[in-house]
């Protein structure tokens, strides 16, 4: 189950056993991401581009839940 909070509609699940990490926007499945440029492409293509257009962004942006570590965390 994805808990979706209105303040951060994405969630990045903790990493798996092959160090990828599934993303949902507002609840839906988007993909799996094995590093923050993944993200920045999900989320581009989910429309949300302002204030997450790159790898830095992603990293410190309110607007995500990291579940099991954060942003740099993607080993298992």
């Amino acid at each position: 189950m994805t808990i979706v909070s209105a303040s951060q509609p994405v969630t990045v699940g903790p990493p798996d056993s092959e160090g990828g990490r599934l993303v949902h926007v507002h609840g839906v499945p988007v993909g799996r991401a094995y590093g923050r440029w993944d993200l920045v492409v999900f989320l581009g293509r989910a429309g949300l581009r302002e204030g997450l257009a790159d790898e830095d962004q992603i990293a410190v942006s309110p607007l995500i839940r990291w579940l099991g570590g954060g942003a740099d965390q993607w080993d298992p």
